[in-house]
């Protein structure tokens, strides 16, 4: 078990994993956030454009 935990610890493969998972989390609120804004605005802008065709 010991020998087990030295190799898990000296092995790079789980670091690579971990900065792929805190990119992709970085990204995916950086899109998240992008959406709701431009969706708040959207539906703002087409408001104003059906009330003034009415």
């Amino acid at each position: 078990m010991i020998a087990f935990l030295h190799r898990v610890w000296r092995e790079d493969e789980g670091q690579d994993i971990a900065e792929y998972a805190v990119m992709l989390a970085t990204i995916l609120i950086i899109v998240i956030g992008t959406i709701r804004l431009i969706g708040q605005h959207a539906n703002t802008a087409f408001s104003n454009v059906a009330s003034s065709l009415q």
